[in-house]
Order: structure tokens, then C-alpha cells, then sequence
């Protein structure tokens, strides 16, 4: 029996999963562990999220419209993930815990990060958030765990507008500001700033980011400051009057800024330590016809979660409208990084 089970439940219907080890941990993108071609791992060991930004591009948060589950994943799988990824990839990796959720509401984080920073072979371990729920007590934690960099996704300076683009009136962005300048001056971990910058809403703000992330040393050992796209996605939410740039003009504006400010903000693979990597061979292929299970609902509605027993990989299985604990023929229409999506076809008899 695959040890997944439902925990609790949101008020919109939506079911919280706890994901046992017997679980895979490829092949799907809500959680697990993603291998993209290069020696940086992505980490998810979670989805959940208590904010609810009106850019985000994978609808998290307690108001989401479009999902009907979140995971909670048990850190060992994770743990035994990387060190499978390892056999392949050779040492000096990254794992960079960078959920489709906030990574600091998984309440095995600390275990987690002392775990992957054990592995043989793992160089760093990093960590994306929005820095809501951070303190110097966590930070201090982290530290010792043996954390390397956090990446904090700040995007205003200015606490009105920020609890305006986080979606919910608690967010505090002086607090985080604070907790950031602490990591910065106090601890061993390194801290990287990655505004994003979204068209005639925060042009200004991204501005003030970068000279706060300057003036408090941020980039230790790492670029300091990193500025992010604004992007719509399939699943995520629409900015009200913004349209997305072209990457092109995006990167003009990033080389003009440079100039404006003399600070450089288009950093290198080699700058981060990044590099291309052999990748875990992908046992399943576009176009192919196979036996799943059906342990769950998928993360977002009308999905469900598959694994495909054969080859020991998760997939995400659409236009099926069948019950949970099935068996399915489902033919692999998307396999991207290896993050497999299948179209049902019919019932195992």
C-alpha cells in the first residue's frame, strides 16, 4: 500500500496529503525533487503557503482558485532522493529547497536541511522564501542545520504596497527587513535579495530593494541581488492591467539599470556555482502508453496523482474523472525535465 494519506482540509474543499517514503519523488512538479540538466537540485518538500501574492505565478496561498490539494512530504523521501540523484550528477551540488508553497511552513525544515547538508556530494543547501515567517530565532536554527544562502523574495520597501502585492494585511515587510539585516551582519548564511519587478507597479520599489540589499551586505559569497520577471502562467494569477514584457526589453532594462546604479545584475551560471550536469535518465517518453496507479488528486483541479509502477515515477494524470486507488492506461503526452503528464485512456480490467 502507497503511503499517502489525507491529514486535513481547507475551508474551499481543498485536501491536505501527507506524503509517506514509499512514495516516488520524480517525476512530478508539486513535490519532490526536479533535475533540470545542471548540479542545482530543486527541493519541494511541501506546497502550502499563508500568503496569497497577487502575481504568483502557481496560485498558492489560502484563496487559491485553481488547486484542490496540497503535499506535505516526509523528509527522508527527499533526503533519499538527492542521494539517488548523486549516482548521476557527480558532487558538488546545490539543493535548493524552492517549493511551488513557502519552503518555512514545512514542519521538518531544520531536519531537513541538516540531512541534505550530510549527503556526500552536496556542496550547498539554499532556500527560497518570502521571509513571512522568519526570525532570528529560525534563522539561527537554519544556521546551525547548516544552511548556506537564502534567497529573499522582497519586492517593495514600502509596508503598504507590500501587504497590497503579498495579498494579506499581516505581512510586515519592516520585520523581514529586519530578520533580512540580521542574516546579513550576524550569521554564516549568505543572503541573495530577488525582487520581482512587475511593470508600472514597482519600478521605483525593485530600485530601493537593490540599494537596501547593498547597503546591508548582502552577496557574501553569492551575487547579492537578483530581479525577477513577471510572468503569467497557465495556473497562476493575472496582475490586474499589466501585461509581461518581452525577455528582450526585460533585459535591456536590466543592462540600463546597471548603468544607472553600477551594480551588476545579470550574474553568471559560473557566479553561482552552476554548471551542466548528466542528468537521471527518464525511463518514460512522449508518446508513450503505460499502466498507472491513482493514489491522489493532483494539485490543481481536475488532476490526479499517478505513479507509473514499472519505472517507479510519478505522473500527473488529466481528463480522467475515476476514483482514487485505480489502475489506468494513460499515454505520456508531456515530459519536460522528466516531469511527466498523462492523458487517460481507459481502465486496467
Amino acid at each position: 500500500m502507497v503511503e499517502i494519506k489525507v491529514i486535513g482540509s481547507y475551508s474551499d474543499g481543498r485536501l491536505v496529503y501527507r506524503v509517506g517514503k514509499d512514495v516516488p519523488m520524480y517525476g512530478y512538479i508539486a513535490f519532490g525533487v526536479i533535475d533540470r540538466g545542471t548540479n542545482v537540485l530543486q527541493v519541494r518538500p511541501t506546497t502550502i503557503c499563508p500568503l496569497n501574492c497577487i502575481f504568483c505565478s502557481v496560485d498558492a496561498g489560502p484563496f487559491s482558485r485553481n488547486r484542490w490539494a496540497e503535499y506535505i512530504v516526509d523528509k527522508d523521501a527527499i533526503i533519499d532522493a538527492v542521494e539517488y540523484a548523486i549516482r548521476y550528477k557527480g558532487g558538488g551540488i546545490e539543493a535548493l529547497i524552492d517549493t511551488i508553497g513557502e519552503p518555512l511552513t514545512y514542519p521538518n525544515l531544520i531536519e531537513l536541511v541538516k540531512g541534505l547538508k550530510e549527503i556526500p556530494g552536496v556542496r550547498s543547501v539554499a532556500l527560497e522564501t518570502h521571509g513571512a515567517l522568519l526570525s532570528e530565532g529560525l534563522v539561527r536554527r537554519l544556521e546551525e542545520a547548516g544552511l548556506d544562502r537564502i534567497n529573499l523574495s522582497i519586492d517593495t520597501l514600502d509596508p503598504n504596497k507590500a501587504r497590497f502585492l503579498q495579498g494579506v494585511r499581516w505581512y510586515d515587510v519592516r520585520r523581514v527587513m529586519r530578520v533580512a539585516e540580521f542574516i546579513a551582519r550576524e550569521t554564516s548564511i549568505d543572503l541573495h535579495v530577488t525582487p520581482l519587478w512587475i511593470p508600472g507597479v514597482n519600478d521605483k520599489d525593485v530600485i530601493d530593494v537593490i540599494m537596501w540589499a547593498m547597503r546591508i551586505g548582502a552577496g557574501k559569497k553569492w551575487p547579492p541581488v537578483t530581479i525577477q520577471k513577471y510572468n503569467v502562467h497557465k495556473y497562476g494569477r493575472k496582475v490586474p492591467g499589466v501585461r509581461p514584457i518581452s525577455w528582450k526589453r526585460f533585459w535591456r532594462w536590466l543592462e540600463e539599470l546597471e548603468g544607472r546604479l553600477g551594480i551588476k545584475l545579470r550574474p553568471t551560471m559560473e557566479e553561482f556555482g552552476m554548471r551542466y550536469a548528466p542528468r537521471i535518465p527518464c525511463p518514460v517518453r512522449r508518446g508513450d502508453i503505460v499502466r498507472a496507479y491513482i493514489i491522489a488528486r493532483g494539485w490543481v483541479k481536475g488532476e490526479y496523482l499517478g505513479i507509473i509502477p514499472d519505472v517507479n515515477r510519478l505522473v500527473a494524470v488529466i481528463k480522467y474523472r475515476g476514483g482514487i486507488r485505480k489502475n489506468v492506461y494513460i499515454k505520456i503526452i508531456e515530459d519536460k525535465d522528466c516531469l511527466l503528464i498523462g492523458r487517460f485512456i481507459g481502465e486496467v480490467e
